[in-house]
């Protein structure tokens, strides 16, 4: 087909929970929806069956927010990123931007030391994630995000492989708005990169 390529963005299904990122990528998509170049689905994020038709008939690219459980042992986000990994292989989709954390940059200083250990199970999850998306072969980006928060701000800052300096937190619709640069411009490709609000 020619023209622009279609964008698929997926969440969990109704009863999970919905992170604030995921219900702006949400509101982005079904005010830009009513066309044929984008789709907005639910499906269980665990399940490459339940996403692969999707894929089939909307590619090629896929933005995918995270979700996890903090503070108890948990493979969710691995699991989920393991699933949405085969099924974008078994559907011929090759875009994929991906939710991480800034945590998993090595700062030093109290503020991340406390972090790390308050959400070391979480870490741990993230490191799973980020081991199975760099190892898929797609053309992947991989977005370290600090601390989100409400604010209505959509600049950023990024930076490959390392944390802007002095980037304690973000609003999600700054973190929405890079993934969706990076996605429809094709750039950071397998790129870990991390962001900061504007200065």
């Amino acid at each position: 087909m020619d023209g622009p390529e279609p964008r698929l963005w997926t969440w969990p299904k109704s009863g999970a929970t919905r992170s604030p990122l995921s219900s702006v990528l949400r509101r982005r998509s079904e005010k830009a929806v009513r066309s044929p170049l984008l789709a907005a689905i639910r499906c269980s994020a665990r399940r490459s069956r339940q996403h692969s038709p999707a894929m089939m008939r909307y590619c090629p690219q896929l933005v995918r927010p995270h979700v996890g459980e903090a503070f108890r042992p948990s493979t969710l986000i691995t699991d989920c990123a393991r699933a949405t990994v085969q099924a974008m292989q078994a559907s011929g989709v090759t875009r994929l931007a991906i939710v991480s954390a800034a945590l998993l940059f090595p700062e030093k200083g109290l503020y991340f030391a406390f972090f790390r250990w308050l959400a070391k199970h979480h870490m741990r999850d993230l490191r799973g994630m980020e081991s199975i998306v760099q190892r898929s072969g797609l053309e992947w980006t991989i977005a370290r995000p600090p601390r989100l928060t409400p604010s209505k701000e959509t600049s950023f800052r990024a930076l490959r492989d390392a944390l802007p300096p002095g980037s304690r937190a973000m609003s999600f619709r700054s973190l929405a708005a890079f993934m969706l640069d990076a996605v429809e411009r094709r750039t950071h490709v397998s790129e870990i990169v991390g962001l900061g609000a504007a200065l």
